[in-house]
């Protein structure tokens, strides 16, 4: 009878045993393990052909990149879209700052019209002012004068006038009288 040890230990019989066997190293690769995978593929790929299994995922790998250049193309489409309104917004947003300094300009200018107006405007009546208090003082310095005058000639005919002066003149004056009647017979 054998020992478990004889049986564990392995013999000269089993060393060509183990050399059959699958061997995945790609470079040691000999004709009966070639044989063998592609008896397995062969065996278990009857039902799924690996041409239509390569063309599905073919297609699969088509539609997913038409999708993406569509996506791209859409992309693209919606940026240069995009770029016309930025432009257009920049466009827009020159012409409203160019009105509104054109506007504030003519604003300003209106102002300093209309300031000028005001000031021509007070400054012709103060001159008015001035001219019509200068006629009044002129006016009333006349009225005083005549007023003076007229009470200094009263004044100095009450004290040298006498009856005699006074007969004189009254005389005097119906002599032209009469010669003015005179004259226009």
């Amino acid at each position: 009878m054998r020992s478990v040890s004889e049986v564990a230990t392995p013999s000269s019989g089993w060393a060509y045993a183990a050399s059959i066997g699958l061997n995945t190293n790609i470079l040691e690769i000999n004709l009966v393990n070639l044989i063998l995978v592609l008896g397995i593929l062969f065996y278990y790929g009857k039902g799924v052909s690996l041409i239509n299994f390569l063309d599905s995922r073919k297609k699969t790998i088509l539609n997913t990149i038409r999708d993406a250049e569509e996506r791209h193309k859409e992309a693209s489409s919606k940026l240069q879209k995009a770029r016309i309104r930025l432009q257009q917004a920049k466009v827009k947003a020159d012409e409203i700052r160019i009105n509104g300094l054109t506007q504030m300009d003519r604003e300003q200018r209106d102002l300093v019209d209309a300031a000028d107006e005001d000031l021509k405007g007070l400054e012709d009546s103060k001159n008015y002012a001035i001219r019509f208090e200068k006629q009044r003082a002129i006016e009333q310095v006349r009225r005083q004068v005549s007023r003076l005058a007229s009470e200094r000639a009263l004044e100095t005919l009450t004290t040298r006038l006498d009856n005699q002066l006074h007969l004189r003149m009254i005389d005097y004056h119906i002599g032209l009288f009469r010669a003015m009647d005179n004259k226009s017979d």
